[in-house]
């Protein structure tokens, strides 16, 4: 059981508790009518009380909630940036080294730390590309096209793991990502 239920259920069981007993005192003090007004107001100012510990505390718990996944979404979006940035670094100086290779190495362990599952198998075919790429230490365009058409494919998943309420215009807008992709790689084609 969470801790908020059995918070509720001490709570209720509090005051089902003293609203009896109150209730027995009200009726006690019948024949004493400044008695049984002490008593109504002891009892509005114990169900004014549990009312409001019980907002505040399912506030508390909200907040929170929202503060964590706030800086989980800081956590990933910095993330992929950061992985988008260093793979725009390779692309543009056309070759890849060992130095290169340690830093996507623990890109990826961090990666995998957070990302969704559709992520980390989009991310696994770009490794893959880069992977072939790798072997000459050379990107050339062809190569570059391909980096550039996996890493569309990886951005809409992206996309969907950072804002999965809407998940179905993600899907529907990774046509579009590719497309613009596409549009890349026929202008190196021409070269």
């Amino acid at each position: 059981m969470k801790n908020s239920t059995k918070y509720l259920l001490i709570s209720f069981f509090t005051f089902v508790t003293g609203y009896l007993f109150l209730r027995s005192a009200y009726f006690k003090t019948e024949d004493i009518p400044f008695a049984q007004e002490i008593v109504l107001i002891v009892l509005g100012t114990i169900a004014t009380i549990a009312i409001t510990a019980a907002l505040l505390s399912k506030q508390s718990e909200v907040e929170i909630d929202k503060e964590q996944r706030v800086k989980i979404f800081e956590l990933k979006s910095n993330l992929y940036f950061e992985l988008i940035d260093f793979l725009e670094k390779i692309i543009l100086k056309s070759t890849i080294n060992e130095k290169d290779l340690v830093k996507l190495e623990f890109l990826t362990h961090k990666i995998s730390i957070i990302a969704s599952s559709e992520v980390l198998s989009e991310y696994s075919n770009l490794l893959k590309a880069i992977k072939t790429s790798a072997m000459d230490n050379k990107i050339n365009s062809y190569e570059s096209d391909i980096w550039s058409q996996k890493l569309s494919v990886l951005c809409a998943e992206i996309r969907c793991d950072l804002v999965p309420e809407n998940e179905a215009s993600i899907t529907k807008d990774s046509l579009t990502i590719k497309n613009n992709t596409d549009v890349f790689m026929n202008r190196n084609k021409k070269r």
